[in-house]
C-alpha cells in the first residue's frame, strides 16, 4: 500500500476518480435541484453564480444531471467490472489449469475478441433492446474474454511453480490447489486488469447512451447529457463540454490509477527501476 501512496500518477488517478465518485455519491447533499424538473423560462442558461453548470433546452440543472448521471455511469461501470471479476476469472482459472477446457474456451474468446468492442458492444444492446441492464450485460460480454485471457496466460505460469507441485503432491484437491495456491498469486494482473476495464466501461456506457442503446433517456447519464446536447453546441456548449469533462476525468483517472498498480505490482518493473 505504502510503495502505492508514493506513485504519483496512482495518487493523480486516485484524486481524480475520487473527486468524481464522491461528487457522484453525495449528488443528493450537494444538488437541491431535480434532475427531471424542467423550467423553460430558464433554458440555455450560461454557467453562473447561481447555475454553477448552466441549464440545458428545458431549463433543468445540469450541475444536478452531471452529478447524477455520474451515479448511473459508474454503477454501470462497476457492475461490469464486478462480472468481469467473477466469469472472467472463472473462466480464466478454468481454461488454464483445465488443458482439456482450454482450446474450447479460448477458441469462444478469440471469436468474441475479433470484433472491435464498441462495435460488438452495440449489437448486442441493438439485438437486447436500449435498457441499463443491456447495456452492463453487453459491456460484459465484450471484455470478459479480455480479462479471462490475462487470468489464463497468468494460471498457466503459476500452475508449474515448486509449491504447487508440492501441493499436490501432498493431496490437496484441485479446487484447494486454485483457490488457495494459484488465485492468490494471479491478482496483480488481475487488478490491473479490472482497474483498466473500469475505465473501458465506462467510456464504452457513454457511446451506447449517446446512440440511444443504453440507459432510456428519462435516466440522466454523461452519455446521454452529449446526445442531448450535441444539437445545442453552437449556442449552449457546456451542454455537452461538462459531461465530456467528467467522462474524461473518470476514464484518465482510471488509467493512471492501473498504470501505478501495474508499476508497483509487477516485480519485472520494480527490478528495472531499481
Amino acid at each position: 500500500m505504502i510503495p502505492l501512496l508514493r506513485h504519483r500518477s496512482f495518487m493523480l488517478g486516485l484524486v481524480l476518480f475520487a473527486a468524481v465518485a464522491l461528487v457522484a455519491l453525495a449528488a443528493p447533499f450537494i444538488v437541491d435541484a431535480d434532475p427531471a424538473r424542467m423550467a423553460l423560462r430558464l433554458r440555455f442558461k450560461p454557467p453562473s453564480s447561481e447555475f454553477l453548470f448552466g441549464t440545458d433546452n428545458l431549463g433543468r440543472s445540469m450541475l444536478a444531471r452531471v452529478c447524477y448521471g455520474g451515479r448511473l455511469s459508474l454503477a454501470i461501470g462497476l457492475a461490469v467490472v464486478a462480472l468481469n471479476a467473477v466469469f472472467g476469472v472463472l473462466i480464466g482459472a478454468l481454461a488454464g489449469y483445465v488443458p482439456r477446457l482450454d482450446g474450447a474456451l479460448m477458441r469462444l474468446s478469440d471469436a468474441l475478441m475479433a470484433f472491435p468492442a464498441v462495435l460488438l458492444a452495440i449489437g448486442i444492446a441493438a439485438a437486447l433492446g436500449p435498457t441499463a441492464s443491456t447495456a452492463v450485460i453487453a459491456l460484459a460480454i465484450v471484455y470478459i474474454p479480455r480479462t479471462a485471457r490475462i487470468l489464463r496466460a497468468s494460471v498457466l505460469v503459476v500452475r508449474r511453480l515448486d509449491f504447487v507441485e508440492a501441493a499436490r503432491a501432498i493431496g490437496c484437491g484441485h479446487l484447494r490447489i486454485v483457490a488457495r495456491h494459484i488465485l492468490p498469486n494471479c491478482l496483480a494482473p488481475l487488478i490491473v486488469q479490472l482497474s483498466f476495464v473500469f475505465a473501458y466501461a465506462v467510456l464504452s456506457e457513454a457511446v451506447l447512451s449517446f446512440l440511444g442503446l443504453g440507459a432510456p433517456p428519462s435516466v440522466p447519464s454523461w452519455g446521454i447529457l452529449i446526445s442531448e446536447g450535441r444539437g445545442y453546441i453552437r449556442e449552449a456548449p457546456w451542454l455537452t463540454v461538462v459531461p465530456g469533462i467528467a467522462i474524461a476525468m473518470t476514464v484518465l483517472g482510471l488509467n493512471l490509477m492501473g498504470d501505478g498498480f501495474r508499476d508497483v505490482l509487477d516485480p519485472r518493473l520494480r527490478v528495472e527501476q531499481i
